[in-house]
């Protein structure tokens, strides 16, 4: 028998602290000795609810099942846990010390099963380390920082070699993070989030969910939309009638454009707008608008909406979180055929362009909304297995599959950003794994100043939307100016 016993006290109410580690998935978030935690049960957590977790063992992954046996808001949760070898008893009080100040007492009886009860003098020792590496996580978890990761000398020389950074796009960058936890709640908060019906999209809806903002799903499917509706909902244990649908095919400027009307309608004040929404096609097709289809998808989608919502943004002082690709790091912006109609079509240099070009005007609307306290900022979520990436990309897709991310994993940064305190005054940067990063490594890919003007220019030509650049004549010639 192995007991712990561990008594500390957070800067946080006591309703915060229960609300978080009451929803046991969490526990991925905080414990280093869990890899993953599911829900298994739909709905509210409640006595009886079951949680399927997968545990880092010594290198090793290792099922077991936990169950809510007791919880008594919001002051004690019991849970009890077991697979063939071990079962444990987890017991977690909490006191309010004051409204800002919570007490919170964990303690663990973890016993071996009957044929294994020689492990416990080798195995004892080892499982109580784990339970303290546990309480400390718990504890940084509930602990609300106020500034945002820098990049150090290691990550940026990583990021520069390319391939060591790169290397970090898999689930072994995600595991190194030194924190992964997600417990600032968002109640009263309006997101906005493009492409929620699957993959990062879902994941992030899910977390939004669970964290208490209400939310608004924007893609082309309506059947899609709503099952992402009931999904969000049993992971949360929120009602779907939190969760609104905007039905758009945003690889059309006319459909976007009517997405951010019925945006305006739902939410007066729209605290966080994400564009997730996208497509990596496998050959060259144009939509019935006629633009190609990555390029409208990827950049025309997210410029429509960003700017036919630009005056609400900035009334709102809304967050924009693009969502970007870290293969846009071996791409430059190819101004002469943003509609590749005269190179052969390759969809990833395509996407990779188009997220490119995405990247340029986060920068710019950064500058524009920045008076306003709007904040824009994108972020790219590593190499994540998702049905897109599965489809467009099958090779890549089979050769990597034991590193890939999975979704939760891939929408971390984007919560985060959404969600903490810590990144409340960034904008106009790039993150991975809440830290800021370089937006190009290779030679020639750099977006220059005059480039962001041609870029702006094509976009409103493309889509008549947005700020038009005006002609002034210099010394005899008109130029394009950015408006």
């Amino acid at each position: 028998m192995t007991v712990l016993r561990e008594t500390f006290v957070v800067e946080r109410p006591i309703e915060d602290c229960f609300r978080y580690i009451s929803d046991f998935s969490t526990i991925e978030q905080w414990d280093p000795g869990v890899y993953r935690s599911v829900k298994r049960d739909p709905g509210p957590v409640q006595a009886g609810t079951r949680f399927d977790l997968i545990l880092n063992f010594g290198g090793r992954e290792v099922d077991m099942t936990y169950e809510m046996a007791e919880i008594a808001p919001p002051s004690r949760l019991v849970l009890t846990g077991k697979n063939n070898t071990l079962s444990a008893r987890d017991t977690i009080t909490f006191k309010a010390l004051d409204d800002a100040r919570t007490e919170i007492v964990y303690e663990a009886d973890l016993r071996f099963a009957a044929p294994y009860g020689a492990l416990e003098p080798f195995m004892g020792p080892v499982l109580w380390r784990i339970g303290k590496l546990a309480v400390a996580g718990m504890r940084r978890a509930l602990t609300i920082e106020t500034q945002a990761p820098a990049a150090t000398l290691c990550s940026a020389t990583a990021d520069r070699l390319i391939l060591p950074g790169a290397w970090n796009f898999t689930k072994r960058g995600y595991y190194a993070m030194p924190n992964k936890s997600l417990s600032e709640f968002m109640d009263g908060k309006t997101v906005a989030i493009t492409g929620p019906t699957s993959g990062i999209g879902l994941a992030a809806a899910c977390e939004f969910a669970r964290l208490g903002a209400t939310l608004i799903l924007v893609g082309r499917n309506a059947g899609k939309l709503s099952a992402a509706a009931r999904e969000i909902a049993d992971f949360s244990g929120r009602p779907a009638r939190d969760f609104r649908t905007v039905h758009a095919d945003l690889s059309l400027v006319a459909d976007t454009q009517r997405a951010a009307a019925e945006i305006k309608g739902m939410a007066p004040q729209l605290d966080v707008l994400i564009n997730n929404a996208g497509a990596l096609p496998t050959e060259r097709q144009t939509t019935r608008e006629g633009h190609e289809q990555a390029l409208a998808i990827n950049l025309l989608g997210p410029y429509v909406l960003v700017e036919t919502l630009a005056d609400h943004i900035q009334t709102s002082a809304t967050q924009v979180i693009n969502v970007v690709s870290g293969g846009m790091y071996t791409q430059g912006l190819a101004l002469d055929d943003m509609q590749f109609e005269t190179a052969p079509y390759e969809g990833a240099k395509a996407y990779a362009r188009a997220k490119r070009g995405l990247v340029a005007m986060t920068e710019h609307w950064a500058e524009r909304f920045r008076a306003s306290g709007a904040r824009v900022n994108s972020m790219h979520p590593g190499w994540a297995e998702t049905p897109g990436v599965a489809n467009s990309l099958p090779g890549f897709n089979r050769l990597m599959a034991a590193r890939l991310r999975d979704t939760r994993m891939g929408a971390d940064t984007i919560v985060w950003l959404a969600s903490a305190r810590a990144a409340a005054g960034e904008t106009g940067k790039l993150w991975f794994d809440r830290v800021p990063r370089r937006t190009d490594v290779v030679p020639g890919t750099a977006v220059l100043p005059e480039d962001l003007k041609r870029l702006r220019a094509f976009l409103a030509d493309q889509t008549g939307v947005g700020p038009v650049p005006q002609k002034k004549k210099t010394r005899g010639r008109t130029a394009k100016l950015a408006a």
